[in-house]
């Protein structure tokens, strides 16, 4: 499976700038740059993402954490490289 190298899409969970909502962590999907919030955010923007899209690979965004995660096997992966952030990035949480 290759993993690419994104462009992040926002500083913060774009759904969430949007509706002024508050986000936990950030994830990025790696097919594509969206920066989604995470399963423990209001909103699970991130899961919700993959659900549209079927894109399967997001990376622990924000703080950078070094892991990925595949939605379809439902596993961690290891990236070759961690996307550098758009920063800074704002907290909510």
């Amino acid at each position: 499976m290759t993993v690419n190298q994104v462009t992040p899409s926002a500083r913060g969970c774009e759904e969430c700038l949007a509706i002024g909502s508050p986000w936990v962590h950030l994830r990025l999907c790696r097919a594509c740059g969206h920066v989604g919030c995470c399963d423990q955010s209001p909103h699970r923007h991130a899961t919700a993402h993959f659900h549209a899209t079927r894109h399967p690979i997001i990376e622990g965004y924000d703080p950078p954490e070094g892991w990925g995660w595949c939605y379809v096997d439902e596993v961690v992966v290891e990236l070759p490289d961690r996307t550098p952030q758009l920063g800074p990035i704002p907290r909510y949480v």
